[in-house]
Order: structure tokens, then sequence, then C-alpha cells
């Protein structure tokens, strides 16, 4: 199996994966938006790094999602 077709059955079935997919989707789409600023505030320039790191974490979590149904060596071309 492709990681791409585990990764389309997980988020059908598994409903743990198909969060953290959200929510990394979720965070990527507020990053972009505060990337596409001219400037940002402090409080914008914290929440830009807090939410990179998060994304960082659930990216990592997903592809160990995927591993444990792949092997490790399943990734490696991703």
């Amino acid at each position: 199996m492709q990681v791409d077709e585990l990764k389309d059955q997980l988020l059908q079935t598994d409903a743990t994966f198909r969060q953290l997919v959200t929510e990394h989707h979720d965070l990527d789409e507020r990053v972009r938006h505060l990337a596409s600023q001219a400037f940002l505030s402090t409080p914008e320039q914290i929440e830009e790094v807090s939410l990179k790191k998060r994304k960082l974490r659930l990216k990592d979590q997903i592809e160990d999602a995927l591993r444990r149904h792949l092997g490790d060596g399943a990734l490696q071309s991703h």
C-alpha cells in the first residue's frame, strides 16, 4: 500500500488520525494568513512561532502513525 492510499484509508477509518490531519491543516491556514501580513505585532509573532512548533509536532505524529501502519522504510520517499 502506498503512503497516500494509507493516509486516505486512515482519514476515513481513524478518528484520531483524522483529527491530527485536520488540526495540522487548520494551523497551516493560520500560519499562511500570518505570513501574508505586511507587519505582525509582537503577540502575532509569538503566535506564529507557537503555531509552527505545534504544526511540526502534529506532522511528526501523523508520520509516526503512518510508519506504524507501513513500517519504518515506507516514508523515506515521502
